[in-house]
């Protein structure tokens, strides 16, 4: 009788043991097919989109991107102040002694002038802020890049720390039913407690990875916030597989479009025609000024009889000048300042591509491993989830191994972390080199 009891004892365990292992299996398929899925397919229009309405909002929100846009206006201003004439002089002079004149006493007088500049001078000077108010707002496009290169980074950072929260999570399920088949093992007397006691481990480091993880989200969050500036209670939509952003032009081409499209370049390049129009505005500065000028002189009647309607008819000079600036030191220093930073422009400009296309050579590197490692843990991610249900089977039959089934557990999670930390890094590689290339 106590040998027919004990054998129903064993009996039960056993099928208790099983039941586990079934749920367990069923658990880890589940996770290994929804991890094929979220590789396979990608809902990318409607995540591009959320991302493009937050380049909008980004856009038209924040501040700093507002100020640069007011800047550029305002340098727009000092086309038309430095386009016009110089004021006109007008002067009214009385006299308290009156002069005589031939047809009478000459009781005041009025003085119209006007100075124009040389021919040329002017428009050439209209030039040199046009092209400066240019330069300010390729200023304004390297800060809507830069804001938009800053929201796509960020926004990649949510996507993959919410990634590691969901697979943190995930995987602390899965420890959850390892610890109740250890319980099983220990209780049919197959292993140790010890086995238990390492499942409490893993499960409370990741716990600890996880609140680290939450905390990180929300730090993310804010600064996500702050760069399209609306309410920090906006839900931030992520998707659940992050898109692949590829480069369409060949590693040549994009050199040559960011040495050639960089709005720091054609800043610089906008700088420059401004110093070229200073260049020539300087030396028309130095040229003769023209002045015409109208003077009109009140006369009052005369005592003599016999001017008869000469008498007291106001008099009306014109007049022409020309102002000519014979110290020449002013204007010559004006020109030759106006030549040096052309100099320096141009070196600047050479100096700011050669720090672009390290920058582009760095950052094409990062590319080209974000692409390697996205290709590499889809494989190691597929390998190992084969590996853990094999060693999830053999622990279920003979309760050993279970420090490699821990292991193994622990490389399906950083391979599944690393796979979307590849993702993120791929496309802000991507969002920089766009930014470079001024778009």
């Amino acid at each position: 009788m106590k040998k027919v009891i004990n054998s129903v004892e064993i009996s039960r365990f056993r099928f208790a043991e099983q039941n586990q292992v079934h749920v367990f299996l069923n658990i880890s398929i589940i996770f290994l097919l929804v991890s094929i899925l979220l590789v396979g397919f990608q809902n990318v229009g409607i995540s591009q989109s959320n991302l493009d309405n937050y380049l909008y909002t980004g856009a038209q929100n924040n501040p700093g991107l507002k100020a640069k846009f007011s800047s550029y206006h305002a340098s727009l201003e000092k086309v038309p102040q430095v386009g016009s004439l110089p004021n006109m002089n007008v002067t009214f002079g009385y006299f308290i002694s009156p002069i005589e004149t031939r047809v009478g006493p000459q009781q005041a007088k009025l003085s119209v002038t006007q100075l124009f500049p040389w021919f040329g001078t002017l428009s050439r000077t209209e030039d040199v802020y046009v092209q400066s108010a240019k330069a300010d707002y390729e200023v304004f496009e390297d800060a809507k890049t830069k804001l938009f290169f800053n929201i796509k980074s960020a926004y990649y950072n949510i996507y993959f720390v919410q990634k590691g929260i969901s697979i943190t999570k995930e995987n602390i399920a899965i420890l959850n039913t390892f610890q109740q088949l250890a319980l099983i093992k220990v209780e049919t007397g197959k292993t140790s407690v010890v086995d238990k006691l390492r499942v409490d481990m893993e499960i409370n480091e990741l716990e600890n990875k996880l609140l680290y993880l939450i905390d990180s989200k929300w730090a993310l969050e804010v600064e996500f916030h702050k760069l399209i500036n609306d309410s920090l209670t906006t839900e931030i939509i992520t998707p659940d597989t992050l898109w692949d952003d590829n480069l369409l032009l060949s590693k040549s081409s994009l050199l040559d479009s960011i040495t050639a499209n960089n709005h720091l370049v054609k800043q610089i390049e906008h700088k420059i025609l401004s110093w070229e129009s200073q260049e020539i505005a300087s030396k028309k500065v130095g040229g003769p000024q023209i002045i015409v000028g109208l003077d009109y002189a009140f006369i009052g009647k005369s005592d003599n009889p016999n001017l008869g309607s000469e008498s007291g008819k106001d008099a009306i000079m014109p007049m022409i000048g020309i102002s000519i600036p014979l110290y020449r030191k002013k204007y010559t220093s004006m020109v030759r300042e106006a030549s040096l930073n052309i100099e320096a422009s141009k070196y600047q400009k050479e100096d700011k591509q050669n720090e672009l296309t390290i920058l582009f050579e760095r950052v094409y590197r990062d590319y080209s491993d974000a692409n390697r490692r996205i290709n590499l843990y889809v494989r190691q991610l597929a390998l190992a989830n084969k590996s853990l249900s094999i060693l999830i089977t053999s622990y279920s039959n003979d309760g050993q191994n279970f420090e490699e089934v821990l292991r193994m557990e622990r490389k399906v999670l950083d391979y599944s972390l690393q796979l979307d930390k590849a993702r993120s890094d791929k496309n802000a590689a991507t969002a920089f080199i766009e930014y470079l290339t001024g778009k």
